[in-house]
């Protein structure tokens, strides 16, 4: 009888927070695409950044792009990194963890909602087109090339102008994190650790974010990361106070029936 509770305690968690993460993510589109700012905006925030990383000597997308745009194997590896390497990656290890290791998995989720919270406030705020809708000469190398990134994120659910801060970035960090914190194994550590550094990577070198928002991507992902880590230790004083309490509980059950 306590097995089947305990099963069913399970199955109705896991559901629960499916809806809990479905919800969250449907709502993040929605508010993302009914606050896209205006294209001139947008883009004139765009130049005022350029100049900004000129000044700090890191405006370097048009050189690090080149590769890509120059080699199709090199483009088709950064743009399969940027459409597969994030929403089906973020899927893939919230199952997981959620299954396996649900501590990870609520730290990793509050990191997400709280970062995508604060997230949503600057891209209604403060519009920014990214590097390929600047008119800098930079080339949309996802879309020039493949037509999956549509399939996966609709038209309908997106913001062209959510460029600053990048969360394709910032939420492949907390990934990686988690898949570093729930296992052992050296190997799956590995793709914690490469993860984040390939995201990076991709998200400049196909026209999605300047350098400036990948930093600020991941200084939020590390921001709601930690603001995690408060309901997560609440939830562990929880779990030892309920774990000191139960073996009392089941000795006075014992002289009761004795």
């Amino acid at each position: 009888m306590t097995n089947r509770l305990s099963r069913r305690s399970r199955w109705l968690f896991l559901a629960g927070q499916a809806l809990v993460v479905l919800l969250a993510v449907f709502t993040y589109f929605r508010v993302r695409n009914l606050t896209e700012g205006s294209r001139e905006v947008a883009i004139e925030h765009a130049h005022d950044l350029v100049e900004l990383e000129r000044a700090l000597g890191i405006y370097i997308e048009p050189d690090v792009q080149e590769p890509f745009t120059s080699s199709a194997t090199l483009g088709t590896i950064a743009n399969s990194v940027y459409i597969y390497g994030h929403w089906p990656v973020i899927a893939v290890v919230m199952i997981w963890t959620v299954w396996r290791h649900r501590a990870v998995f609520q730290r990793l989720r509050d990191g997400m909602l709280i970062s995508g919270f604060i997230g949503m406030f600057i891209f209604a705020t403060y519009p920014l087109a990214p590097p390929r809708l600047a008119s800098l000469g930079l080339t949309d190398t996802v879309t020039e090339r493949t037509e999956s990134y549509r399939i996966l994120q609709p038209p309908q659910f997106t913001n062209q102008y959510a460029a600053m801060p990048s969360l394709h970035a910032g939420w492949d960090l907390l990934v990686g994190m988690a898949i570093v914190s729930a296992t052992g194994l050296l190997a799956v550590k590995a793709i914690g650790y490469v993860l984040p550094i390939l995201m990076t990577i991709a998200v400049v070198v196909t026209g999605n974010h300047f350098v400036l928002d990948v930093v600020a991507g991941v200084a939020l992902a590390l921001l709601g990361h930690a603001l995690a880590a408060w309901p997560a230790r609440r939830r562990e004083r929880r779990a030892e106070t309920h774990a000191r309490s139960t073996p009392e509980e089941s000795g006075d059950l014992v002289q009761d029936r004795s």
